[in-house]
Parts: C-alpha cells; structure tokens; sequence
C-alpha cells in the first residue's frame, strides 16, 4: 500500500509530502494505480520547483519514497495553491477509488 501525506498551510499551498510504498494493484511496470500516483506526485514536485523564488528540499531516496518540503514559499503563490489543489484532488481520488492501494491523508498547518 502507498501511503501519503500532504500538508497545506492556511493559505493553501503545500508546505509537504511524504509517501512511502508500492500500489501492489498490478505487475511491477503495468500497475496504472503506481503509476497514476507517481505521476501526480513527481509533477507537483517539478511543477512548485519552476516556480520563481521556491525552494524545496526533497529526496527519493529508493523506489517507493519520496518526500519534499517547501523551505521558502514561491513569490506567484496562486499557482503553488493550484498545483497543491491538483495534487490534493488527483491523491483522494486515487485513494477514494483504490482503498486498498493508496491510503491519502490532508493535514492543514494553520500557522502563518
């Protein structure tokens, strides 16, 4: 099972993600519930990562985890809380239609 965990401050943008594990719905390079997943969550990395004035830290240190923080906020932040809504909607969907692959949880950091 893959487990995720995205934290979003008050203003709506991500401040991090973890996930950890495989989907395990299909043969290893035919599994469309890993794929989806890794999809979703190596696009929002990229995507907050071109944004000008980020900085991330993060690592996938082996298959199966990988993890970002946001160190310093992007300075168009409507586009992070774009890119962290997207993430959010696409990772329940995967979860609310793969229980037994994805497991998704959304914590909120209402801190400024």
């Amino acid at each position: 099972m893959i487990r995720a965990t995205a934290v979003l401050n008050a203003q709506g943008y991500l401040l991090s993600f973890t996930a950890t594990g495989h989907a395990a719905a299909g043969d290893r390079g035919f599994d469309i519930v890993c794929a989806a997943f890794s999809v979703l969550a190596r696009t929002a990395y990229r995507a907050l990562e071109a944004l000008p004035g980020i900085e991330l830290r993060g690592s996938a240190p082996e298959p199966g985890s990988l993890s970002f923080e946001l160190l310093k906020p992007a300075t168009g932040i409507e586009r992070a809380v774009g890119i962290a809504d997207l993430l959010v909607v696409g990772m329940g969907d995967l979860a609310r239609d793969y229980p037994d692959a994805v497991e998704f949880v959304l914590e909120r950091d209402w801190r400024e």
